[in-house]
């Protein structure tokens, strides 16, 4: 077993090349940092490979995502239909525990979609702030996301602040 320094700095560096991957667009990548099947010895030959492992997701907004194949579709679909997308990662915790570690941060999201005419330019550009979990697992090929879970954080209204306000 590697020390535990090593083992987060591990963990920071999946998560990272996690994020990366999804404003680069690249599928594979993003496919390659999920748990596969035969990253937990299970026999492809005698399980359905989509569900083995049982990966989940949650997207914000979303219904709960599990097995390999859901999950990944989501993220094809979320790239399909996503021209630009930029993570900005504040409060970021590691903890490890053994071959499993946790991930929780801030997910400063900008992104933008097509423009409105056929033009080049990128549509208006939408900031939001997601609350996030990821789960990783130690395999033989390094750590491995099990889990993903992300909530919008709700903005407060000028109303909102106002009734904070003592009168």
């Amino acid at each position: 077993m590697s020390a535990p320094h090593t083992d987060v700095e591990q963990v920071e560096a999946a998560n990272t090349a996690f994020y990366e991957a999804l404003e680069r667009g690249d599928f594979e990548e993003v496919a390659s940092l999920w748990l596969t099947p035969a990253d937990l010895g299970v026999d492809e030959t005698y399980h359905d490979p989509a569900d083995s492992g049982v990966v989940s997701c949650v997207h914000p907004g979303w219904p709960v995502l599990t097995g390999r194949g859901e999950v990944l579709r989501s993220y094809a679909l979320i790239m399909a239909n996503t021209d630009y997308i930029q993570f900005f990662l504040t409060d970021v915790h590691v903890s490890v525990t053994g071959d499993t570690a946790v991930v929780t941060c801030t997910e400063n999201i900008l992104s933008g979609g097509p423009a409105p005419e056929a033009g080049e330019e990128l549509g208006p550009l939408v900031g939001q702030l997601v609350v996030a979990t990821n789960v990783f697992r130690r395999t033989p090929a390094g750590w491995k996301l099990w889990s993903h879970h992300a909530s919008p954080v709700l903005a407060e209204t000028e109303d909102e602040e106002e009734d904070d306000t003592p009168t």
